[in-house]
This record gives structure tokens, sequence and C-alpha cells, in this order.
């Protein structure tokens, strides 16, 4: 029925909180308090990284960007979130949708690759310790670094470039924030070539990700099987299991959330708790799951706060 309509659209219209008035402010202060105590955790983890010389290292240096790509995810989602319980409208221009979008994409697509890559990071420390450094030299970080970001770039960019040969025909997006399912749902038309790319976007950007998280732990769960240091061991999977629920948690999440989209029988309840689940718990627990597992990040934290206090 909308196949011959298209529409000037500036503003589109997200899902309605339906907040009973006596929990607005309530819901207002947990939310602001997510948004705080995500971003004081994430910085903390880059400041810590960055001041102290102990932790500049590969492992440390590849999980420098992690807390930056959570950065980018929970603020591209909570401001716009407080705003809309504060002021109860849940409009949107047209072109913040889209901006908060491809932020959201970005952070989820850059999480996943900059796991991938830590995955990499901790098979060579455990399976090669003798070559670790030559191996995983600078010019290699950096090259692993600059991939990651052009790679998530490119994808999300030429994603919503597709979007440019549509017409807009309805202006209420379906989830309690903009993403790209929920935009193709507004648009005219055949939308097969972009929905096709999505697909074509699942599958590499979680899939490539999936074989060389089996890849690598499989191997390092053969190490810490036959070798002989239960010391070594012990820290090995001590500091590979945090990695693995931090990954499982988005990998599980993200797919999920996706493929919901494109079954109608899911529950859009469902489909919207997982979809924000995946911008509030990921950013929020990846610093303090590394905070307090990995110990030369803890300690270097601990420094970070006791040289600041001591500087007041």
């Amino acid at each position: 029925m909308y196949a011959n309509i298209s529409l000037p659209v500036s503003m589109v219209q997200l899902e309605n909180l339906n907040l009973p008035h006596i929990y607005v402010y309530p819901t207002l202060i947990i939310a602001m308090l997510l948004y705080m105590v995500t971003m004081f955790c994430n910085m903390m983890v880059l400041l810590a990284i960055a001041c102290c010389k102990e932790l500049h290292q590969p492992m440390f240096i590849l999980l420098f960007n992690l807390p930056i790509s959570d950065m980018i995810g929970t603020t591209a989602f909570l401001p716009q979130l407080l705003w809309s319980i504060v002021t109860q409208y849940r409009s949107i221009p047209y072109t913040a949708c889209i901006t908060q979008a491809f932020l959201i994409h970005m952070y989820g697509t850059g999480n996943l690759l900059i796991l991938s890559i830590m995955a990499y990071d901790r098979y060579i420390a455990i399976c090669f310790p003798l070559r670790y450094n030559e191996i995983m030299s600078p010019l290699t970080l950096v090259k692993m670094i600059l991939l990651v970001w052009i790679v998530t770039i490119s994808v999300i960019a030429t994603m919503f470039l597709l979007h440019r040969q549509y017409e807009i025909c309805r202006t209420n997006i379906v989830d309690f924030y903009c993403n790209n399912p929920s935009l193709l749902k507004i648009m005219c038309g055949e939308t097969t070539v972009s929905s096709n790319y999505g697909l074509m976007t699942i599958f590499l950007i979680q899939g490539v990700p999936l074989v060389i998280m089996m890849y690598t732990y499989a191997h390092i769960l053969y190490v810490c099987i036959v070798t002989n240091n239960a010391d070594a061991r012990q820290k090995a999977i001590q500091t590979c299991s945090s990695h693995l629920a931090v990954y499982l948690f988005l990998q599980v999440n993200t797919l999920v959330t996706l493929m919901a989209h494109r079954n109608g029988k899911v529950s859009p309840t469902i489909r919207r708790a997982l979809g924000v689940s995946i911008l509030i718990f990921p950013p929020l627990l990846d610093p303090i799951i590394y905070g307090l597992r990995v110990q030369k990040l803890k300690m270097g934290i601990k420094m970070l706060l006791k040289r600041n206090v001591f500087l007041q």
C-alpha cells in the first residue's frame, strides 16, 4: 500500500516508552546513573592503560580500543533516551536517527572485531610465548587496529549509503532506538539490495570473529590441558574466561536481535529488550570484568586512583 507514496521526512517517531508517570523519575535517575557509571568505568580503563607504563603491552593496547567502542555505543543511545524520559517526546530528526543508527552499528561491529584480535593476541601469547614479541610487534599492532576501524567504518558506511536510493513511506521506528533493520521497515519499494547486504554483513562480521574465536580457543584449551605449569594454566584460564564471557554475550545477543527483525513470529517486546541490553550491559560490564579479572589492569586502575587522590 506504500509502494507509490513517498514522504518528505524530517522527523521520525521512535517506539513509545509507555512509562507510567510514577516511574518517570526513578527511570530517569537509573538511566543517568547507568550512563555516568559506564562512562566513568570506561574512562578509568583508558586512563590506566594510557598512564601506566606497565600496561604498554600489546594485550592492553588492543584492549584500549574496546572502551572507545563501548563509549560510542552508550553515548549514541543513553543521552537520547534520557531526553525522551524527561520530555516524553519520542520524535527524532531523521538525520539524527541515521547518525544514531550508524554509531550503534559501528559500536557493535567494532566490539566484535576488537574482541577477535584480542583473541588472536591471547592465542599467540599462550601458544607461542617465545615468539610473542616478534609476532605482536608495534607495526603489527598498528596494522591490526587500523584494519579493525577501517573495516568497521567502511562496512557500516556502505550499509547506510545504500539507503540513499530509497524513499520514506512511514515515520514509525519499531524500536526504542534507530537501527538498520528498523530503518529498512520505513522505506518504500524493493529493499532487497540493502536487505541482502545486511545479511552478508551479519555473516561476515559475526561469522569471521566466531571462526577466529573457535580456532584460537581450541588451541588455547589444548595448551592449558597439556601444560605442566599450574600457575600458567590458571593465569591463561583467568584471562581468557573474561574475554570469552564478554564475547559470547555480545555475539549471541546481537545475532538473536538482528534475526528477530527478520522473523515476524518473535515478540517485539523480547526483541526490544534484547536490543536495549546490547547497548547497556557490554559497555557497563566490559571495563568491570576486565578491571577485576585482569590483575595488571586492576593494579593499574588502583595506582591511577591513588595517584589522583594523593594529588588532591
